[in-house]
Formats: C-alpha cells, sequence, structure tokens
C-alpha cells in the first residue's frame, strides 16, 4: 500500500484545517510561501487563495498534498498514536584489548533504542560502548550511531574521523581511522591517549560515527 493511500485511510485525531494552521505557524511560512512551494511540487495549481480556503476549512487537502506540506512544513503528518521510530542496535563495541562481541544480533533481531531528535532512522545502525576505554570522550552504555555506506571497504571520507570498524578477524572497534604504511592497512588510534594504537590493521569495513547518544538519554524500545 502507498504511504499516500495509508494516511488517506488512517484516522486523524486533528481536523486537517487546524492542522494545517499548526504546520504555518510551526514554521513560520506565510500562505503564499507555502502556496509557491506546494504549487511547484503538485500537478494541480496552488496559489494563496487555494492555502486560505485550506486553512478555513472550505477546501479539502488530498492526501499528496498533506504529504507535501508536511515536508515543507517540517511537521509531522496528523494521526493517532503515531509509531515512534526505532533504530537496532547491532551489537557491543570496545576500544581495548578486551573486546566484546559486535554483531551479535541477528539482522533486526537486537533490541532496538527510540531514534534521537534530528537523526533519521533510514539506513542507521546503533552500537553499544562497552568498558571505559574509550574515557572520556565515550562512557559505558553509550550508543554510537552510524551509517554504512558500503558494504565491505573503507570509504575515503572516513579516514581521519572516529569510526565504527571491523578487523579482519571479526572484532568491533571504536578509533580514528588513518592511513597505515600500505595500501589496505590502517593505523586505528586510541580515543583514550593512555590506550595503544593498533597499527597497520586490515580492515573489513569502517563507518564514521553520526552521533554519540549518552547511556543517560537512550530509551531502549
Amino acid at each position: 500500500m502507498l504511504l499516500a493511500d495509508m494516511i488517506a485511510r488512517a484516522p486523524i485525531s486533528t481536523p486537517l484545517h487546524e492542522w494545517l494552521s499548526q504546520a504555518l505557524e510551526h514554521s513560520g511560512l506565510s500562505q503564499s510561501a507555502l502556496a509557491e512551494r506546494l504549487d511547484a511540487a503538485v500537478p494541480k495549481k496552488v496559489d494563496r487563495s487555494t492555502i486560505n480556503k485550506m486553512v478555513l476549512g472550505k477546501r479539502a487537502i488530498s492526501a499528496e498534498e498533506l504529504l507535501h506540506i508536511s515536508e515543507i512544513t517540517g511537521f509531522e503528518v496528523p494521526g493517532e498514536d503515531p509509531a515512534t521510530n526505532t533504530i537496532s542496535i547491532a551489537g557491543k563495541v570496545g576500544a581495548g584489548a578486551q573486546v566484546p562481541v559486535f554483531d551479535a544480533y541477528t539482522k533486526g533481531d537486537g533490541p532496538q533504542v527510540e531514534c534521537p531528535p534530528g537523526l533519521s532512522p533510514h539506513g542507521v545502525v546503533a552500537v553499544e560502548v562497552v568498558g571505559d576505554s574509550m574515557e572520556p570522550v565515550y562512557s559505558a552504555g553509550d550508543l554510537l550511531f552510524y551509517t554504512r555506506e558500503t558494504h565491505d571497504g573503507v570509504p575515503e571520507e572516513v579516514v581521519g574521523h572516529r569510526c565504527v570498524v571491523e578487523d579482519v578477524a571479526g572484532m568491533g572497534w571504536v578509533k580514528q581511522v588513518k592511513a597505515g604504511d600500505e595500501p589496505g592497512l590502517f593505523h586505528l588510534i586510541s580515543l583514550n591517549p593512555g590506550a595503544n594504537t593498533m597499527w597497520n590493521v586490515r580492515l573489513k569495513w569502517a563507518a564514521r560515527v553520526r552521533l554519540h547518544w549518552p547511556a543517560e538519554l537512550a530509551k531502549k524500545a
């Protein structure tokens, strides 16, 4: 079923003309500004008078228009009890000599965490920090969110950054990745100044840490 069809059939807790007024207030857009942007997105002609009629409840809002208005204003589509977006926790990572299990869960079978505000859940995975070997940057129980751009390999753009990585032995680490002494090898720099750097390591993949979420803020589903 298409998303527009799902919206059309879903029970709406807020009348659409009231929702539109709230969306305009949320975005700070004028009716004319919204009309201009909506007109460019939908096949039917939309002008300021069209938006005014929608706000007054004198003109219906189609499912397609509803989706575009939501995207333009950044205001959520109305409905009853919207589902909370969640992200899978793939496993646990460490930075010291004793590395915990990584990718311990079958895909989609592990625990879930509520998606932090401002982060899209699409293509994002989380790992849980274990131990104190990453202090003071990351602490035990913290969650790190990342997106793997490629299934295998180390993209050039992640080199020099803090990354979640998997080595050829299948172990998971969180390190700053730097180019090694030979092609295909990498130096893994520890975040804790007291921990040892791993030199010339061959990696299966590396993904830049997109977000660090402290343990006390994480809400596991």
